[in-house]
């Protein structure tokens, strides 16, 4: 896997997942300008939330079916077009259909995931995936910040015409780099792709058990950064909007993280990573628990949860890209899906938690949903590697390419 290939698929997917979170940190200057409601400013991060849950089930997919290449320009050409939408719009009405559809078919960064994994020897398939990933999570949580500087020179539009412009680049670099990478769907339908997307479910025990456990673990890591704020901007921190958000850049420690896990394994050691991140994420809800008074106690249990998070994410997507090589962007769609509804999950009950229990109940729901990801991963090993008799996780090996009807 050349090394310029490699990081310019990292780069494309976290430019093209930072645009779904450019708007959060605008909403009131938005607002105000375009004479919005509260409530209707609000509702542009969940038009970007259902945009892009829609494109993982409906556009990834096709990475299976057609030119991976021209799927992957293709959407980024659109994601641009798209953000112009937003960057020209007069009314909160056009803002909502340009995030939306730019959430739709932002999922071009899944469709480079996959890809990625396609083109790497198996050897180094866990480093290659986990430093895309760690692009995809840099943008994520690199965005707010890019957005907030990008608005102060030039105001909120600024952000759109800019990220628009480095899209349109993006799909012209991958046009021009990217190798050509045929699906394997064969003539299968459109809605035969979809059905054997869900079918996959059923067929793979062990999408089944790491899609879940990658949910759980998503779910946890929300519940943590939906909490902080609330934490961190009453008694006895009291801080102020900015500093909550440069406290959010601890989150780099742990992307940055993702090629370490992936190193390893490569190394053959998948297994363990996934359950030292396991292990790790339920007790570092132990020390953010104590830093409701500390914040030493608070930073460590920061970083060793987002650690801990890019550990399971990182060694569950090694075992699932190996099952069945001509359907990794349907695996991928079913996985992503799963993984994105449990981060949506984790922050819905982060309100509930909070408001009956506080700082101590968010704890008890993170550690509880941490906790789940050890039992599952202790279940996995129990019946799909002795009961079913597959692999160790360890030595997964893709299986005869046989077609889901």
């Amino acid at each position: 896997m050349p090394r310029g290939l490699l990081l310019l698929m990292s780069a494309a997917t976290g430019l093209a997942v930072a645009g779904n979170y450019f708007a959060q940190p605008l909403l009131d200057l938005i607002s105000r300008e375009l004479g919005t409601g509260t409530a209707q400013s609000a509702l542009i991060v969940t038009a970007a939330q259902c945009g892009y849950a829609l494109g993982l089930i409906l556009l990834v997919p096709l990475g299976d079916l057609v030119d991976r290449r021209r799927l992957a320009v293709s959407l980024y050409a659109a994601t641009a077009v798209f953000l112009l939408v937003s960057a020209t719009a007069v009314n909160g009405t056009a803002l909502l259909i340009g995030t939306a559809l730019t959430a739709l078919t932002s999922v071009g960064a899944q469709v480079v995931v996959p890809f990625a994994a396609a083109l790497a020897a198996p050897a180094e398939r866990g480093r290659v995936v986990g430093t895309v990933m760690t692009g995809l999570m840099l943008g994520l949580l690199l965005a707010r910040t890019a957005s907030g500087a990008l608005s102060e020179l030039g105001g909120w539009r600024t952000v759109y015409w800019v990220n628009a412009a480095l899209m349109a680049l993006m799909a012209v670099l991958l046009r021009a780099f990217l190798p050509r990478l045929g699906g394997g769907g064969g003539r299968m339908s459109y809605s035969g792709l979809l059905r054997s997307t869900v079918a996959m479910f059923r067929y793979e025990p062990l999408l089944r058990w790491r899609a879940a456990i990658a949910a759980l673990s998503l779910a946890s890591f929300s519940v943590l950064w939906t909490a902080l704020t609330f934490l961190l901007a009453r008694p006895p921190y009291g801080w102020s909007e900015s500093a909550i958000g440069a406290f959010g850049l601890l989150g780099v420690v742990g992307a940055l993280t993702a090629t370490v896990a992936g190193r390893l394994a490569d190394r053959g050691h998948v297994q363990r990573v996934a359950a030292a991140g396991t292990v790790l994420l339920t007790a570092s809800w132990a020390a953010a628990f104590a830093g409701a008074h500390s914040l030493v106690l608070l930073i460590a249990g920061v970083v060793v949860l987002d650690l801990a998070h890019q550990a399971v994410l990182n060694s569950s997507q090694n075992v699932i890209y190996a099952l069945r090589p001509e359907a990794r962007n349907r695996i991928n769609s079913a996985f992503m899906t799963t993984f994105f509804v449990g981060g949506a999950a984790g922050s819905a009950l982060t309100s509930v938690a909070w408001a009956h229990g506080g700082w101590s109940g968010v704890c008890v729901l993170g550690a509880a949903l941490s906790a789940g990801t050890v039992v599952l991963l202790g279940l996995e090993r129990l019946t799909v590697n002795r009961d079913a008799g597959q692999p160790s996780a360890d030595t997964v090996r893709a299986p005869a390419a046989t077609e889901v009807k």
